[in-house]
């Protein structure tokens, strides 16, 4: 097993490797970047947008639960609810939502192609198929991801006050100080540096792991399971490590 293990790294490296070459036509580099940033990037603002307005409102209530101490100001709700996205829900917690959908949109599309052989019919071209078909996915992901972030954290602060305009459940003007209590800049850059990690791992994975897929459709199934778990794991792992080294 540890055996595996390594090897499966070493291939990954090594695949790694072939992907970051630089493309043989720039123009077709650019034309496939700009419609896979709208299959993987554009096409989460939808789910993304929702979980996070909801999240938002969640978060208030919640944190205004724990805070009914009359000593303590209401706008350290909105404060929390600010902390508690930016730091972790909008980086973490969405990257783990995208390695759902993203990977298994990138391992089955070039597992796909890996079982019909076109991926075979490219390489006896002489086109590097892994850089033809993955830097551009790669690239799409680790680039514009963070403007997901972004806009999670803006939807969840909205939904934050949509819930506290509708419910009083502490004052707006409380809500809204507390957003603005003890900005902190770096934070954001913190979030966006993560997402960008994060994305480039989902896509980079899943496409290792779709474009050497074998067996048949179930082998492309297999390879999308794989890639899921793998890359959920490896978000948390480097979560743990990126905090550790950016923030203490």
């Amino acid at each position: 097993m540890i055996k595996k293990f390594f090897e499966s790294v070493g291939s990954y490296f090594l695949f790694l490797k072939m992907v970051f070459r630089k493309p043989q036509k720039w123009g077709i580099f650019w034309r496939h970047f700009i419609n896979e940033s709208d299959k993987l990037i554009l096409s989460s603002i939808l789910i993304v947008g929702v979980i996070s307005v909801f999240i938002g409102g969640v978060l208030v209530i919640q944190t205004a639960s724990n805070l009914e101490n009359p000593i303590i100001d209401k706008m350290y709700v909105g404060y929390m609810v600010r902390e508690s996205l930016v730091l972790e829900f909008c980086s973490t917690m969405v990257a783990l939502i995208l390695a759902g959908k993203m990977g298994s949109n990138i391992a089955s599309e070039i597992g796909s192609m890996r079982i019909t052989e076109q991926i075979d019919a490219m390489d006896m071209m002489g086109v590097n198929s892994a850089c033809f078909l993955v830097l551009p996915k790669v690239a799409a992901a680790t680039l514009l991801s963070p403007l997901l972030m972004l806009m999670s954290f803006a939807l969840g602060l909205v939904g934050g006050w949509f819930v506290v305009d509708m419910t009083q459940i502490i004052p707006t003007a409380s809500y809204i100080t507390g957003i603005k209590f003890c900005y902190n800049g770096f934070y954001i850059f913190y979030s966006c540096f993560k997402m960008s990690l994060f994305c480039f791992m989902i896509s980079s994975i899943a496409a290792f792991n779709g474009y050497y897929a074998k067996g048949g459709s179930l082998g492309v199934g297999r390879s999308s399971t794989r890639a899921i778990v793998t890359t959920s794991i490896l978000i948390l792992m480097f979560d743990l490590i990126v905090t550790q080294l950016m923030l203490y």
